[in-house]
């Protein structure tokens, strides 16, 4: 079935306090993708080193084959007894999805998983096993292209309490908002930030507890082609357009760079129309040749897009704001819009020609503007769990 998947969290620390007590691990096997959420006693510090290790542990021994009753007691064995409450405690929630489509969730005191396929709540059954003296629920399923699935701590729920809402934001009103901004279309950071974007506000911009939505979307593989810079040498131009331009109908193409732009347009024996449209007066305009998705300027427009990514990667200032400056039609956002929700998949096309607009053509490649800003967005991707592959010409 060659299932791919979206993920994203969003994450915000309770009021006053600088570590947040949820953590969030997403991990890859040869076969899955693993999404791990813990939630630590309590707040700040402790509770912080309580998902940490939770998360960790859980996450090193399903990486290793362990089974769920190995992990269970292994974390009970391990965690630090609270001295206030004698015991040693942290939520958590499982969900490895492999490539053929099984699905494995496993959830322990967190609130459920939310879970909408075609636009309806699909029913998890309770299926509880006791280790450890500890009640969790394990369900196996299968899932298929458009699903979304959602795991929170119980921050989420808490929303509200006391103050805008007598009981808090209820699970059954937490799944009917999931479902209003859900579509097949919507990206997993989109998602998860509009949910705890409206936590937040419950919470009236003072979370009384840590709150944690990570959001998995079940898609198509997404490849992005990226070409920057010139090759070293003139005469493989020829290669590094035909590598570029190698893919299926569905693999997206961004060139960055005046001269690469040139050296695509004249490969291709396409023109090249740049438009006058100033958007931003910051980022230069970006041009048009058919077949490229997007053909924009080169290291001021890679500079905003690392800057772009590295705030997204950041989680603490992705809020609706940024998504809508995500969606300016100016050439880096353009890109860094792409990258975060319309790619699985960077391979990136480096030409190592030294440009003396931006370079002492005395310093080797490895040293200049380009290879730095090539090295940040491959570092920036794959924090976000993407795969990158890097070619030089």
């Amino acid at each position: 079935m060659g299932i791919t998947v979206d993920v994203a969290y969003k994450s915000f620390n309770k009021f006053g306090e600088v570590l947040c007590g949820d953590k969030v691990e997403m991990l890859k096997t040869e076969d899955s993708d693993i999404l791990i959420l813990a939630d630590g006693m309590g707040s700040g510090v402790k509770a912080n080193i309580l998902a940490t290790l939770t998360s960790k542990i859980l996450g090193t021994m399903f990486l290793n084959g362990a089974t769920l009753e190995e992990c269970v007691e292994t974390i009970v064995d391990t965690l630090p007894i609270c001295q206030v409450r004698k015991v040693a405690y942290s939520t958590f929630s499982i969900l490895q999805v492999f490539h053929s489509g099984e699905a494995y969730l496993v959830e322990f005191d967190n609130p459920g998983c939310i879970f909408i396929r075609d636009g309806q709540l699909m029913t998890i059954p309770k299926n509880i096993r006791v280790i450890k003296d500890k009640k969790i629920n394990e369900f196996r399923f299968h899932v298929k292209r458009g699903d979304a699935l959602i795991l929170m701590s119980d921050g989420t729920v808490h929303a509200g309490v006391g103050m805008l809402l007598n009981f808090g934001w209820q699970w059954e009103d937490i799944a009917a908002y999931a479902l209003k901004q859900y579509s097949k279309t919507v990206s997993a950071s989109r998602l998860a930030t509009a949910i705890c974007q409206a936590c937040d506000e419950l919470y009236m911009y003072r979370p009384g507890d840590d709150t944690t939505v990570a959001c998995m979307r079940i898609i198509d593989a997404k490849v992005v082609h990226l070409m920057t810079g010139p090759a070293q040498k003139k005469e493989d131009d020829q290669r590094m357009v035909a590598d570029f331009m190698a893919g299926d109908e569905t693999t997206r193409r961004i060139v960055c760079g005046g001269t690469s732009a040139t050296i695509v347009s004249r490969v291709l024996d396409r023109p090249m129309d740049v438009s006058m449209d100033y958007i931003d007066p910051e980022i230069p305009p970006i041009a048009y040749i058919e077949g490229i998705d997007l053909v924009t300027e080169g290291v001021l427009t890679l500079n905003r897009v690392v800057k772009l990514l590295r705030r997204y990667v950041s989680k603490d200032v992705v809020t609706e704001n940024f998504f809508k400056e995500l969606d300016e039609a100016n050439g880096a956002s353009m890109v860094a819009q792409m990258l975060i929700e319309d790619c699985t998949e960077l391979h990136l096309f480096v030409g190592r020609a030294i440009n003396s607009a931006y370079q002492n053509p005395n310093l080797p490649f490895d040293l200049g503007i380009r290879q730095n800003l090539v090295d940040q967005l491959k570092h920036a991707v794959e924090d976000m769990g993407k795969t990158v592959k890097i070619t030089y010409y």
